[in-house]
């Protein structure tokens, strides 16, 4: 800013950004150098980078630069984040498959069988009777073509993956039928007109977002088309006049056209146990050309993978499916969840007057079965800012990630064992230091 500038502004000294220390500077430190010393300085430079280019935008916006210790204080703490790397989180929001909180949690065989193939070498690629290499994940394919009835299997690393696999392999350059109701987006924006478009396959909608029939598929089948795909809209329900064709009316005509019938399932339900929702898909087929195709190579699992996958898979072929954490968690019976609840409100009591134990409703999560609620209870803790006490939650130790309420916090007990019970009282307390609670 030149200098008549300021005067006609009534600013004075330097331009904001030509305050901003450079990151040399603050490396050279002497908390910088102990923070190198600490997580390394390549971290470091690269917290400290980040840092001050978010200090410079908001100079230019015109906010005014903070101190060289609160820029260093910032960058410090990503560093410090990035290099504890993850942390585990007491779940109590209810949401049993969470995918921000990575989903399904593994049983303790398939954790100690992920964790032994971490820590030294297995037989990943090789037969050991004939030293000849083998496929990694020939065991966990046997597993599951044993438990569905298909005639072969194929392991890749996510669902997306084996869809994209399975639509550039089958379908690259030709046509594929998808209902105009079935083009979902599912977390992240991934679409599935964009994995088609990235497979090299050509989308051809049939029917209507709310109604398609079977004739439409007919009508549409020519002999560009590569198959018929079917998704199943975990993550949400068209509801009201509409209609769809059943995946066995669509599996028939496929059949009829001799062209492959491709079904998403979506949330990955392997078989359904008691009480489940009926119009819940559960896999029993697979196709498998796919093997042989590049891309399969890419999205395979590793070996920590396959560990942990073939755990849960001999667990489901002992009829032991029902002992696995999601299942335990989604069939706990109201009253078993009541109590933990219970019992979290009486261990709280003595240190605040608001909290109170609520019927709430839990979910499955992980797209599967959205407007489906589970019947649980939580404890709702009072606080005069809610958004800040979950914040504080989630940033403590140990981290806890619940709902935000109207009047507090909501902790879901379906989602948290009672085992974890101690650190959650612990957790609140932290959390709530500093805050004066409302009354009743």
């Amino acid at each position: 800013m030149a200098r008549a500038e300021r005067e006609r502004t009534g600013t004075a000294g330097p331009e904001p950004r030509r305050r901003i220390p450079s990151v040399d500077a603050l490396l050279r430190s002497e908390p910088g150098r102990r923070a190198s010393g600490t997580f390394g300085r390549p971290l470091v430079k690269h917290a400290l980078s980040v840092t001050l280019d978010q200090v410079r935008d908001a100079a230019e916006r015109g906010t005014e630069p903070p101190g060289d210790d609160e820029i260093l204080a910032r960058a410090l703490a990503l560093a410090s984040a990035t290099a504890v790397g993850l942390v585990q989180v007491i779940n109590a929001t209810g949401v049993v498959l969470h995918t921000g909180l990575g989903r399904a949690p593994l049983p303790r065989r398939a954790a100690d069988a992920a964790a032994r193939a971490g820590q030294g070498y297995v037989d990943l690629e090789i037969d050991r009777e004939s030293g000849a290499r083998g496929r990694r994940s020939a065991r966990a394919e046997r597993l599951l073509a044993s438990m569905t009835g298909a005639e072969d299997a194929l392991v890749v690393n996510n669902g997306a993956a084996a869809l994209l696999l399975a639509l550039a392999s089958l379908a690259r350059g030709k046509g594929v039928l998808v209902s105009r109701g079935e083009l979902i987006e599912i977390g992240g924006e991934f679409r599935i007109p964009d994995i088609l478009a990235a497979s090299g396959a050509r989308l051809v909608e049939v029917g209507t977002t709310n109604r398609t029939r079977a004739t439409d598929y007919r009508s549409a089948l020519s002999d560009k088309t590569a198959l018929i795909l079917k998704v199943h809209p975990s993550n949400y329900r068209v509801v009201g006049f509409t209609s769809a064709p059943s995946a066995k009316d669509l599996a028939a005509l496929a059949r009829r056209a001799k062209v492959p019938f491709l079904y998403d399932l979506g949330s990955g339900l392997l078989d359904r146990a008691p009480g489940w929702v009926a119009d819940e898909p559960n896999a029993t087929d697979l196709v498998g050309r796919l093997r042989r195709h590049p891309i399969a190579r890419a999205v395979r699992v590793d070996k920590m993978q396959v560990a942990a996958l073939e755990a849960v898979l001999v667990q489901h072929a002992h009829g032991q499916a029902g002992d696995l954490p999601v299942w335990k968690m989604l069939r706990e019976p109201p009253a078993k969840v009541r109590h933990r609840a219970d019992e979290l409100a009486m261990a709280l009591d003595g240190d605040l007057e608001g909290a109170h134990v609520i019927a709430c409703q839990s979910a499955v999560g992980g797209g599967a079965l959205p407007g489906t609620g589970i019947p649980s209870f939580g404890v709702e803790v009072r606080a005069p800012d809610p958004n800040a006490m979950a914040a504080r939650l989630r940033t403590g130790s140990p981290s806890v990630s619940c709902r935000v309420t109207e009047r507090g916090i909501l902790l879901d007990l379906r989602t948290v064992p009672r085992d974890a019970l101690p650190d959650l009282v612990r957790a609140v307390r932290y959390a709530l230091e500093g805050d004066d609670l409302p009354d009743d």
